[in-house]
C-alpha cells in the first residue's frame, strides 16, 4: 500500500523507500557490481554511501516526478507509480540501462546510454561531431557515426586546392579524442564507425581493423544496401560501383597496389563481400548492417533517413538521437508449484509480463522528461522522436525453467512469442499514454499516422547488451544462451587487497542437480572450466539438452533466434554469432547468408580465439606455470604467490651479431640483434637512424635497452614484438612492404624479417654467410603489417579482462566479463 496525502511529497523526496517496500535479494556479485559503478560514494572519502535500497528507490522517485509535469499529476500518483517502478527493480524484474542507475536523481542527471552524431562533409562539420562526442562521453555516453557523406581519400579540396585523406583519417581523430576523454570511474567511450557498401573508400575501410590496435574505442560496420544485395545474388562477378559523395559520380571500384597505384583491375560485388566475411572470421570485424532494410522499417521517415546505428547496433537512429534503454528479466516469469519437484517444468506467466510491459513503456517515456540531455539538438530530437527501447534478459534462465532446449522449434517458438507480447504490449501502452500526454511531435506525416494508431513513442522495442544490469538482476544476458553454468566470480579484496573468487552457479541448475544427487564441487569447478556439462557422464540426456551452453549451440541456431525475436522488435537486436576456433571463413559467409535471408538488420559474429591482444588463459583457467606457484592460504584457498624476481644473465664481451635495414618514418634505420649462438636466442638489440635528429635517436635507443634487459631475463623476442607491431604516430611512411606507423613499428618490422629468415634458413647459414642476399630480400615480402590480433596459432586462447584478468566473452553484440561485471556496452 501507498501511503497518501500531504506525505507524499516528503516521502518522494526521501532517501529511503517506505519500510513497506521489498528489499532486494541481490548476489555477492551484484552486490560488488552496484558498489563499484551505481552506488553514490562520499566525495571526499570515495567511499560508498549508498545502500541498493536508497539506490532503486532513487530512481524510482525521480523518473516517476515525470507526472508532475502532465496536467493530471499529483503527488500521490507520482508516489504511487515510485512504489511500482521500485517495486520492479527491488524484485530483479526489469533494469533501466546504466546510466540511468547511475545518475538518475543526482547531478549529472544524463539518463541515456548512447546516440548518433552527424558527420558532415567540412572541417567544421566534422570538428562540431568531435566536440559533441567529447560532451556526451565526458557525461558517460557512447557514440556512432556514419563517415558516407566524407569525400574520399585523394579527393580535392577546393579551399586548399589539396587533397584529403578521407573518412579512415578522420576515424582515427576521433578515436584519439574518445582515447582523450576518461569518463569518470565508469569507462572509456564506446564507438560504431559506418561506412556504406557503395563509398569510394569501402575496400579499405573493410580491412581498416586488421590491427585492432589502431582505433581501439571502435567497432566498424559496413552498410550493406539492397542494391549490393541484389547484385551479389544475381551475378557475384558484377563490378562494384561506388558514389563519390560530393560529385554523386558513379565509378566503377578499382583494386589498388600496395603503394596505392591503380591496377586496372576492379573489384566485383562477390570479391568485396569475401573481403567483408575473410576479416569478419580473421577478427570479428567489421560487423554488417543492412541500412536499407532498417529504413524500410524506418516508421518516420518523415524526419528522415536512418544512417548510423549506437556502438552496439541494436539502436539505428537519426543524427542526434538517444537511446533510452530498459530491460525485463524474463526468468522472473516462469510460475513453479510450491509442491513441485526440482526436475518439474515450469509455466510462464503471460499476464503478469503484460502488466510489466505496460509499467515499464510508462517508466521509459517518464525518462525522456526528466532527462538531461548533453547537447540541444539531442534534447530536441530525443523529444520529437521519443523514441524508447524496451527489451528483455534472462531469456537462457527462463528456457531452462521451463525446460525448452534453446537450440530448438520450441526455443524459438518461445522466443518469438514472447518478443511478440513485449512488442504488441508496449504499442498499446504507447497508445494508452498518447490518450493521457499527446502523441510525440513527428507522429504527423510517420507511418503511425497513416496506420491510424494515436502512439507516444515512435520506437518501443529493441534488445540490447545488458552485461552490467544483468549480472545485478542475476540473470543470464539478452537473448544470448548461458555463456557457462558456473563462474568464477572475483567479488571482493581481503585485507592484502588480493581479488577473492567466489563460484556462482545457475541458480536452475543447481536446484535440478541437487534434487537428481549429482551436485558436487569437483563438477562445479569442471564446469566453470569448461564451460559445458555435455562430457558429463552422470548428466541424463534430457538434463543435456536442456542445460546447453553458448559452447554447445551451432551459429545456425544463434541466427535463427535472432531472426525470431527481430520479427516483432521495432530497432534491432545486439547479439554475438559465436563461432568456434576452428570455423572456416565458408562457415561464416554461410552465416552472412543466413542473415541475409532471416532478414535480420545486422550481423556481429566472433570465432573464439581470434584475438590474442593480451596473454590468455588455457579453458578459462591460468596458465600451468601459474598455477604451480600457487600458494595455499589457512582456509585452504590458493591465491597466486609473487613471481620470482628475474635477474638478467651477464653477456660475454664478444658476440655475433646480424644486421637488418629498415625504412622508417625517420629515414633509415639499421638494427643489429646480438645473438647466442649455442642457445640459438637473441641476447641484444642495437638500433641507430641514420637521421632523424637525438630525440627520435634518443627514444629508439630507450627502447632497444628495455628489449635487450628482456631477452637477456629469459623473454622471447616474439612477445615482444606484439607490443610494438602496429603502434601508431603522426608520422607515418609507405615503404615497398607497405606502411610503418612508427618508429617502434619499423623496429618491429625489422625483428620480424629477422625471425623470419632465420626460420626459413637457421641462425648458423645466416652467421656464416651461407644464405644468397637475394634470398633474404625475398623474405621481405613475407612480412607485411599484421594484426596485433591475428587469429591466435597456439590452442583455444581467450582475451583477458582489463579490470579482473577474467577471461572476457564477446555477446549481446559487446564485449563483457562475467567475473566482475566489466563490459564495453
Amino acid at each position: 500500500m501507498s501511503t497518501g496525502g500531504g506525505n507524499a511529497e516528503a516521502i518522494l523526496d526521501s532517501i529511503e523507500p517506505p519500510a513497506h517496500l521489498l528489499r532486494p535479494e541481490l548476489t555477492d556479485n551484484a552486490l560488488a557490481v552496484l558498489e563499484r559503478r551505481y552506488l553514490r560514494k562520499d566525495p571526499e572519502t570515495g567511499k560508498v554511501d549508498e545502500t541498493p535500497c536508497q539506490a532503486f528507490w532513487r530512481v524510482a522517485t525521480h523518473v516517476a516526478k515525470a507526472e508532475l509535469l502532465f496536467d493530471d499529476g499529483t503527488h500521490e500518483r507520482a508516489l504511487a507509480l515510485a512504489e511500482e517502478f521500485y517495486g520492479l527493480m527491488a524484485r530483479l524484474e526489469f533494469m533501466p540501462n546504466s546510466p540511468t542507475l547511475m545518475n538518475a536523481g543526482r547531478r549529472m542527471g544524463m539518463l541515456s546510454a548512447c546516440f548518433v552524431l552527424p558527420v558532415e562533409d567540412s572541417i567544421d562539420g566534422i570538428f562540431d561531431a568531435i566536440k559533441a562526442t567529447a560532451l556526451i562521453q565526458k557525461a558517460g555516453g557512447g557514440t556512432g557515426f556514419s563517415f558516407s557523406r566524407l569525400r574520399p581519400r585523394g579527393d580535392l579540396v577546393s579551399s586548399s586546392g589539396g587533397t584529403t585523406e578521407g573518412p579512415l583519417s578522420f576515424i582515427q581523430v576521433f578515436s584519439k579524442a574518445t582515447d582523450a576523454i576518461q569518463q569518470g570511474a565508469f569507462r572509456r567511450g564506446a564507438n560504431m564507425g559506418i561506412l556504406r557498401v557503395d563509398h569510394p573508400d569501402i575496400a579499405d575501410f573493410i580491412t581498416f581493423k586488421s590491427d585492432l590496435g589502431k582505433i581501439e574505442n571502435y567497432n566498424v560496420s559496413v552498410a550493406i544496401t539492397d542494391r549490393f544485395l541484389e547484385e551479389l545474388k544475381a551475378d557475384p562477378a558484377t563490378i562494384h560501383k561506388v558514389q563519390n559523395p560530393r560529385t554523386k559520380q558513379w565509378t566503377r571500384l578499382e583494386k589498388l597496389d600496395d603503394e596505392r597505384r591503380p591496377t586496372g583491375e576492379y573489384f566485383s560485388v562477390g570479391q568485396l563481400w569475401d573481403r567483408v566475411v575473410a576479416q569478419a572470421w580473421a577478427n570479428g570485424e567489421p560487423g554488417v548492417v543492412f541500412i536499407d532494410r532498417i529504413n524500410e522499417c524506418n516508421p518516420i521517415k518523415n524526419v528522415g533517413l536512418i544512417e548510423a546505428t549506437n556502438p552496439c547496433g541494436e539502436q539505428p537512429l537519426h543524427a542526434y538521437d538517444s537511446c533510452n534503454l530498459g530491460s525485463i528479466n524474463l526468468g522472473k516469469y516462469v510460475r513453479r508449484s510450491g509442491t513441485a519437484s526440482a526436475t518439474a517444468k515450469g509455466t510462464f506467466d503471460w499476464e503478469e509480463l503484460e502488466s510489466s510491459v505496460h509499467a515499464c513503456t510508462r517508466f521509459l517515456d517518464n525518462v525522456i522528461e526528466v532527462n538531461k540531455y548533453p547537447l540541444p539538438q539531442i534534447d530536441r530530437m530525443s523529444k520529437t522522436t521519443r523514441r524508447i527501447g524496451l527489451g528483455v534478459m534472462g531469456f537462457a534462465d527462463a528456457l531452462y525453467d521451463l525446460g525448452i532446449p534453446y537450440d530448438s522449434e520450441e526455443g524459438l517458438e518461445f522466443g518469438e512469442k514472447v518478443m511478440r507480447v513485449v512488442n504488441e504490449e508496449s504499442h498499446l501502452a504507447s497508445e494508452a499514454l498518447a490518450e493521457e500526454r499527446g502523441v510525440f511531435p513527428a507522429w504527423e506525416g510517420s507511418e503511425w499516422q497513416q496506420q491510424n494508431r494515436r502512439m507516444r513513442n515512435s520506437y518501443c522495442t529493441t534488445v540490447a547488451p545488458t552485461g552490467t544490469i544483468s549480472i545485478i538482476a542475476g540473470c543470464s544476458g539478452g537473448i544470448e544462451p548461458m555463456f557457462s553454468l558456473v563462474f568464477a566470480r572475483q567479488v571482493m579484496k581481503d585485507e592484502q587487497g588480493r581479488p577473492t573468487v567466489l563460484r556462482e552457479v545457475n541458480h536452475v541448475f543447481e536446484r535440478i542437480a541437487q534434487e537428481t544427487g549429482v551436485f558436487t564441487d569437483e563438477l562445479a569447478d569442471d564446469l566453470a572450466k569448461k564451460g559445458t556439462l555435455q562430457h558429463r557422464d552422470e548428466i541424463n540426456e534430457t538434463q543435456k539438452r536442456v542445460f546447453v551452453t553458448a559452447h554447445d549451440i551451432t551459429p545456425e541456431w544463434h541466427m535463427r533466434m535472432q531472426a525470431a525475436f527481430q520479427r516483432h522488435c521495432d530497432s534491432s537486436i545486439s547479439k554475438t554469432i559465436n563461432f568456434p576456433r576452428e570455423a572456416s571463413v565458408d562457415d561464416v559467409r554461410k552465416i552472412y547468408g543466413l542473415a541475409i535471408d532471416l532478414d535480420v538488420k545486422g550481423v556481429t559474429v566472433y570465432r573464439d580465439g581470434c584475438r590474442d591482444i593480451q596473454p590468455m588463459a588455457l579453458d578459462g583457467s591460468r596458465r600451468r606455470k601459474d598455477v604451480d606457484r600457487d600458494e595455499t592460504q589457512g582456509n585452504g584457498e590458493k591465491v597466486p604467490s609473487r613471481r620470482a624476481e628475474l635477474e638478467p644473465i651477464p653477456l660475454p664481451e664478444i658476440m655475433p651479431s646480424l644486421r637488418i635495414r629498415q625504412m622508417t618514418p625517420f629515414g633509415n634505420m639499421h638494427v643489429k640483434v646480438a645473438v647466442d649462438p649455442a642457445e640459438g636466442c637473441e641476447r641484444e638489440v642495437f638500433a641507430q637512424l641514420g637521421k632523424g635528429g637525438d630525440v627520435a635517436n634518443s627514444d629508439l635507443e630507450a627502447v632497444c635497452r628495455l628489449l635487450s634487459l628482456w631477452l637477456r631475463a629469459g623473454g622471447r623476442l616474439e612477445s615482444a614484438l606484439k607490443q610494438l607491431q602496429g603502434i601508431g604516430s603522426s608520422l607515418t611512411v609507405t615503404t615497398k612492404d607497405g606502411r610503418i606507423m612508427s618508429l617502434a613499428d619499423g623496429l618491429a618490422r625489422a625483428l620480424s624479417r629477422y625471425l623470419v629468415a632465420k626460420k626459413a634458413y637457421g641462425l648458423e647459414a645466416l652467421l656464416l654467410g651461407k644464405v644468397p642476399s637475394r634470398k633474404l630480400d625475398d623474405l621481405a615480402k613475407e612480412v607485411r603489417p599484421q594484426s596485433r590480433v591475428a587469429a591466435g596459432r597456439e590452442a583455444s586462447y581467450k582475451i583477458k579482462c582489463p579490470s579482473c584478468t577474467g577471461t572476457l566473452s564477446f555477446e549481446e553484440g559487446c564485449v563483457k566479463c562475467h567475473g566482475c561485471g566489466f563490459s564495453q556496452c
